[in-house]
């Protein structure tokens, strides 16, 4: 049981990696100091669902990463 869920913790990393790096920088440079990034800042639907499937990857990551740190599985 140990190494299914190192298995699928090495397989959700490797996804969130992936995840990570698909999302669109969101630097707000200049425009940050008087608050003027957030006129420009509308989200397309693909974009909200990548957020929400990086979510879910980053969640099931983390509850791994408790169950074998806490050794609850064995």
């Amino acid at each position: 049981m140990v190494t299914f869920v190192w298995a699928i913790q090495i397989l959700f990393a490797l996804f969130l990696i992936i995840l990570i790096l698909l999302h669109s920088p969101k630097g707000d440079g200049i425009a940050g100091i008087g608050g003027a990034s957030h006129i420009f800042s509308s989200q397309k639907s693909a974009e909200k669902g990548l957020n929400k499937f990086t979510a879910i990857v980053a969640a099931v990551f983390i509850i791994c990463t408790f169950l074998l740190g806490y050794g609850i599985v064995r």
